[in-house]
């Protein structure tokens, strides 16, 4: 963990933490806003798993809007054409996805921890994993839930806190255990796992996305 310790260290006297405390900001002003427009970020989440966030930022960029209106055939059309890989299947989980819309953020705002928030979105968004859940909460605000992607696995892995995993599925158990890896990590570095997660994925990608 010293090697980890020392690189988020090195990091935070770097200009890239101006560019994160800029963009946990944003983080907090968006999950600010109404539900609508939460929803909004919920599909850019939904849109991101077996995807690239870039392309899934593209997506958003253009959609916003039609996430809400749009038909089923018309949301799916429009996945295709942007270049999603799982237009038909993207599609449905959005569009069933929307009885929240307009109700999101009380949801969210009525659990007292974080886990618990993301306890509920795993269970009840179709296509929500913890590690979505996880990272839409981090984009609306939240800071205490670890975004666990094969990105910061790969770095736990080279820096020896956990093993070689045999699959790149998580299930609950193994997520929590190196989400509690993460939350030492961050305890050691003065830092929030939101925060934590930008750190770690710069210096494994070089990108600040969201």
């Amino acid at each position: 963990m010293k090697s980890l310790i020392k690189i988020v260290e090195t990091l935070k006297y770097e200009s890239i933490h101006d560019t994160i405390q800029y963009k946990m900001f944003e983080f907090e002003e968006l999950g600010k806003k109404n539900s609508n427009d939460i929803f909004k970020e919920l599909c850019f989440c939904l849109l991101t798993a077996n995807f690239s966030a870039e392309g899934g930022i593209k997506i958003q960029n253009s959609i916003q809007n039609g996430f809400m209106g749009l038909s089923l055939e018309q949301l799916s059309s429009e996945l295709s054409r942007l270049g999603h890989r799982f237009p038909n299947a993207r599609a449905n989980f959005i569009f069933e996805a929307r009885k929240y819309k307009d109700d999101i953020k009380n949801i969210l705002s009525s659990f007292s921890e974080d886990k618990q928030a993301r306890e509920w979105l795993a269970k009840n968004i179709k296509g929500l994993g913890y590690k979505e859940a996880s990272h839409f909460l981090r984009n609306i605000g939240y800071k205490n839930v670890a975004i666990i992607d094969f990105h910061i696995i790969d770095l736990l892995t080279k820096n020896g806190l956990i093993e070689p995993l045999k699959s790149k599925s998580l299930n609950a158990k193994k997520y929590l255990e190196i989400e509690n890896i993460l939350t030492e990590l961050a305890k050691k570095t003065n830092t929030n796992l939101g925060e934590l997660d930008l750190y770690l994925w710069y210096e494994e990608t070089g990108k600040i996305l969201k």
